[in-house]
């Protein structure tokens, strides 16, 4: 009997990881397949070098969303530092994104809480629009 294909998992990405991004997930072996452009709900934080987000809200998060394979996925786990007992930089969540007319479960990226502590708010929702740091 032949192996049939793990299912496909979306992902949801906002900073670095998005298209021009330092962390540009294109970049990444394997492949993604690109899907759409979309948002979410949620606040963007500066961190520096790189964004978090707390998901729900009013505000409205600025992303991509890719189909990923589970290796990816793993590598992406280790890149956000994702732990299982949800102590890492990063937790995992399932969310309903609207891309089109349609609805798909992405994995999304959440800061984790302790991580935002004075950090500022991105306003505008998009890591590509934060104000440049100053010298």
């Amino acid at each position: 009997m032949p192996h049939s294909a793990p299912p496909t998992r979306h992902v949801f990405v906002y900073g670095t990881l998005r298209r021009g991004g330092r962390n540009d997930i294109a970049r990444f072996d394997p492949p993604p397949r690109f899907v759409a452009e979309a948002s979410i709900r949620g606040t963007l934080y500066d961190l520096g070098s790189y964004p978090g987000a707390v998901l729900g809200g009013d505000g409205m998060l600025a992303g991509e969303v890719y189909a990923i394979a589970p290796a990816l996925e793993a590598r992406l786990d280790l890149l956000e530092e994702v732990q299982p007992d949800g102590s890492g930089e990063y937790i995992k969540r399932d969310v309903r994104v609207r891309v089109g007319e349609v609805e798909i479960d992405c994995l999304v990226y959440e800061i984790h809480p302790a991580c935002i502590a004075g950090r500022c708010v991105i306003a505008s929702g998009n890591w590509f629009d934060r104000a440049p740091p100053f010298s």
